[in-house]
């Protein structure tokens, strides 16, 4: 029979596996600009969070897959035929993210957190502590995300005030400018192919 401690630890597990999801992938970036394009186009709840959540899973998929490939290569297999260790397998899984983390992360980010953690300045990123690298990734994507949640606004705040500026020029000032600006953002949204191109450029913009 299971002890009462069984389920936390299987909570910790899981914890523990979606905070590496969260920090370490593509995820974060993505869910911030889906969530950005809603904000945008002010539909409030469509599309739903779950199924912004469930997109950007999906991307970060087609996004992560080389890097998935290449520690499945060369640390989980080896690994699950005996070839290496448990330390082993773990140091080879991670060399994939941190080259991954490393090419997405600004540098500043980098030489700020390589600074808080105190680490001599002649090293190597390579040879930086992973939570280091960890963290200046996670901050880099935050900064990245609200870069292209601006540029994804601005079409539309153009909208809206288009709008607002023509319904006051026509003294419909009970009109509230938010019934008129919505379905032409929605029209000029279809028309502009608009998930098309914001997930090109999601995935376009990892290197």
């Amino acid at each position: 029979m299971l002890g009462p401690s069984a389920p936390r630890v299987d909570v910790r597990v899981g914890e523990g596996k979606n905070a590496l999801f969260l920090l370490m992938t593509s995820f974060t970036r993505i869910l911030i600009v889906l969530h950005f394009l809603r904000s945008a186009l002010g539909t409030q709840t469509v599309p739903p969070g779950q199924l912004l959540v469930a997109l950007a899973v999906l991307l970060t998929g087609v996004v992560m897959n080389p890097v998935l490939q290449e520690a499945n290569r060369t640390a989980l297999q080896p690994y699950l035929e005996g070839r290496i260790d448990q330390g082993r397998a773990y140091a080879e899984g991670v060399k994939p993210f941190r080259e991954f983390m490393l090419a997405n992360t600004h540098e500043q980010d980098l030489s700020l957190f390589a600074e808080l953690s105190r680490t001599p300045s002649s090293t190597a990123p390579e040879d930086l502590p992973i939570v280091t690298v960890v963290s200046a990734f996670v901050t880099s994507e935050l900064r990245t995300a609200f870069q292209m949640g601006f540029v994804i606004f601005l079409p539309f705040v153009v909208v809206d005030i288009i709008v607002a500026s023509v319904l006051m020029s026509l003294g419909m000032f009970m009109l509230p400018p938010m019934m008129i600006s919505l379905p032409v953002k929605l029209l000029l949204f279809v028309l502009a192919d608009g998930w098309t191109l914001v997930v090109r450029n999601l995935v376009a913009s990892y290197r």
